[in-house]
């Protein structure tokens, strides 16, 4: 399996290697987070959309980055991204999130990531997470297994809630979609709780630093990649209700604490 990126020539037939595609999304993620990080910590503006979420003109220079390398290679494969939206067709097409944890960005947190897969008729088939603060890169590969920076990882096979450690997401956002009691319940099981957030949160998961992360509210774009990450690392990745799939809310876990997790929220 290839583990470095480099350029190769336009290719426009509709199955590159993946060997090849896996190359160039590493190399375009690791581009995308050297632009994000000329911005991080600069104290950038910061405007809001539509639905008051924030974004900066990093998360816009990253996706028009990422953009235009899968046009000038890929011109034959669809976009769906953040801050542009969909191009293309869909059958095959890569998902992009510039900077997922746009507040920790501006907030200059470290723990924002750059994500990007490629599917095929909407199954991930390469997922990158590119954390450029702190220099990791969480990958996977269908059928081809889960790598930090270059290493094979697995989730952890901690089987007891009281040794394990669960990232969430926002505290307010649980409570808005009724999850918070479940959190709660589990709070007084797990050994620590942390908002160590977003994808950063799940690839903890995939990696086996964190038995589970819990997403209540995320959009299609921020689970693409570490969808796939989290199956290949040996993990579970469902809906609050147990569904595997891509929802609009997501719980990634090892395989020990699956029933003991989706049980505090039944």
């Amino acid at each position: 399996m290839v583990l470095s990126a480099h350029c190769n020539p336009v290719v426009t037939h509709n199955e590159a290697k993946v060997d090849d595609l896996l190359a160039f999304a590493l190399n375009i993620a690791k581009e995308a987070g050297d632009i994000t990080m000329r911005y991080f910590r600069q104290g950038v503006p910061v405007d809001h959309k539509d639905d008051d979420s924030p974004v900066t003109i990093a998360d816009c220079a990253a996706e028009r980055h990422l953009r235009l390398s899968i046009e000038q290679k890929f011109s034959n494969h669809g976009l769906l991204g953040e801050e542009e939206g969909a191009v293309g067709d869909q059958s095959e097409r890569w998902v992009i999130d510039p900077i997922d944890g746009t507040k920790s960005f501006i907030c200059g947190v470290p723990l924002y990531g750059v994500l990007l897969s490629y599917e095929r008729d909407g199954v991930p088939v390469i997922g990158v997470c590119h954390f450029p603060a702190i220099g990791d890169t969480v990958w996977a590969v269908a059928k081809g297994g889960a790598f930090i920076n270059g290493v094979q990882c697995r989730v952890s096979t901690i089987s007891n809630l009281s040794r394990s450690t669960l990232c969430v997401g926002s505290h307010k956002t649980l409570a808005d979609t009724g999850r918070l009691d479940g959190v709660m319940k589990l709070a007084h099981q797990a050994m620590t709780i942390r908002t160590w957030g977003d994808a950063y949160g799940h690839c903890l998961v995939a990696t086996g630093r964190a038995e589970a992360m819990l997403d209540p509210k995320v959009s299609y774009h921020d689970l693409s990649a570490v969808s796939l990450i989290v199956s290949e690392a040996g993990g579970r990745f469902t809906d609050f209700d147990g569904q595997p799939g891509i929802s609009d809310n997501a719980i990634s876990c090892n395989v020990t604490l699956q029933q003991k997790i989706l049980g505090a929220f039944r």
